[in-house]
């Protein structure tokens, strides 16, 4: 499943720079360093569609198939519309975000406001639609700093394995089926974007 989402995110950023190179005023290549430092991939581009409007599409990538005996292996795919207060690329915006994502990871949960994780993981899938508060500040000529935070409504569909390797066949929910059934869906409000990512123009603005 690794080299899957690995190939996943490097054909989709790909096809996201060709697209859009030769039709856009202005565009950014970013990499989030908070992630980063983390082992997690997540770069971005984001591109100028108005004086005060932007487009941006980002990758997630974790490739750990565990950490502390966690499963922590997913891949997000999103793409963001950002409103700016002053311009684009410049000071404080608010954005609206829709993404995809695959995983095979621990299902985390907040309880007494303490992030935990269940003594399982699952596999699957899923959807995502938040809003994100972020401020841009270009610092030199060709480069910026995006600093942001998003939260989301996620919707999941997955099986559930013990750490074993077994299929839970009585996944928790608020009514159980008649019969066995390993599959199990989810809806919570989660964040689902945090970072100070580095960016650098990578197409000039036209005159």
């Amino acid at each position: 499943m690794k080299n899957k989402l690995c190939r996943f995110g490097a054909c989709a950023l790909l096809f996201t720079l060709l697209g859009t190179q030769h039709a856009l005023p202005q565009g950014y290549v970013k990499l989030n360093a908070l992630y980063a430092a983390l082992g997690v991939i997540n770069p971005a581009v984001e591109f100028a569609i108005t004086p005060k409007s932007a487009l941006q599409t980002d990758i997630v990538i974790s490739p750990w198939k565990s950490i502390n005996g966690k499963h922590m292996n997913f891949a997000i795919f999103m793409g963001e519309y950002r409103r700016y207060f002053k311009a684009h690329n410049d000071g404080w915006y608010l954005g609206a975000n829709i993404g995809m994502m695959a995983f095979d990871m621990t299902k985390p949960f907040i309880k007494d406001w303490k992030l935990q994780f269940e003594d399982r993981y699952c596999k699957g899938y899923g959807m995502m639609l938040g809003l994100c508060v972020g401020y841009e500040y270009r610092f030199r000529e060709r480069w910026l700093v995006d600093a942001y935070f998003g939260w989301a409504w996620m919707d999941s569909h997955y099986n559930g394995y013990s750490f074993e390797g077994e299929t839970d066949m009585y996944p928790h929910r608020p009514e159980q089926p008649e019969f066995p059934d390993p599959f199990n869906g989810s809806s919570e409000w989660y964040p689902n974007k945090i970072g100070i990512s580095i960016g650098y123009r990578i197409f000039q603005p036209r005159k």
